[in-house]
């Protein structure tokens, strides 16, 4: 089983991700695209010391990129919706 700190890779801040917190109390967070649910859930719980009610994951595929003369491809991602207990809060998104 991986650490904590190797499961949540970074918080998600966009504008989207503030109005699910505002709305429903839910953090977005990117994370190891091979951890499953039960792992982030208890990754979230160890690290910020709150209770998660529910994990939603999204496979984020990676787009084509390139210039003329090289093509790539960028890296397939997870992302993690958590919905946090009433009244519970993570400090990262409080300060934004």
């Amino acid at each position: 089983m991986k650490e904590s700190r190797q499961i949540i890779l970074s918080p998600i801040i966009t504008e989207k991700a503030m109005l699910l917190k505002e709305q429903n109390n839910q953090v977005s967070f990117w994370v190891d695209p091979k951890a499953n649910k039960i792992e982030i859930k208890r990754a979230v719980e160890e690290l910020f010391k709150v209770k998660v009610l529910d994990v939603q994951t999204i496979r984020v595929k990676g787009k084509p990129k390139g210039s003329l003369r090289t093509k790539g491809k960028r890296s397939l991602r997870k992302k993690a919706i958590v919905r946090l207990a009433e009244g519970q809060t993570i400090e990262i998104f409080e300060t934004i």
